[in-house]
């Protein structure tokens, strides 16, 4: 059975510490490699959209409806349509009633 404890050493860093094994694991390593992961997967789970989008879960909820992102069947948010809408690029729908004309009498 494995206890986790997290203390700090003397320089100030944290580590997590599993009592009756043999691996310890710093934190920050820790985090870095999953924002590493996250730079570089094409599709996001809601979480990692989160994270890279610093953004609330319903402030992304309401941004992505603003932009027409939506995501996929397996519930996968695409990388490329959240680095339009942090770019400040014009939305998907805003450029598509650009195309549209309209006709009056």
């Amino acid at each position: 059975m494995c206890f986790l404890n997290a203390e700090k050493t003397k320089c100030g860093q944290e580590y997590l510490v599993i009592a009756n094994c043999e691996w310890m694991l710093r934190i920050n390593e820790k985090v870095m490699m999953k924002a590493v992961a996250i730079c570089f997967k094409p599709y996001l789970k809601p979480e990692e959209a989160m994270i890279y989008c610093n953004l609330g879960r319903t402030q992304l909820a309401k941004r992505c409806e603003q932009y027409g992102i939506y995501k996929n069947a397996s519930g996968y948010n695409k990388k490329e349509e959240l680095d339009k809408m942090l770019s400040g690029q014009p939305s998907l729908i805003e450029e598509k009633a650009r195309q549209v004309k309209l006709r009056f009498r």
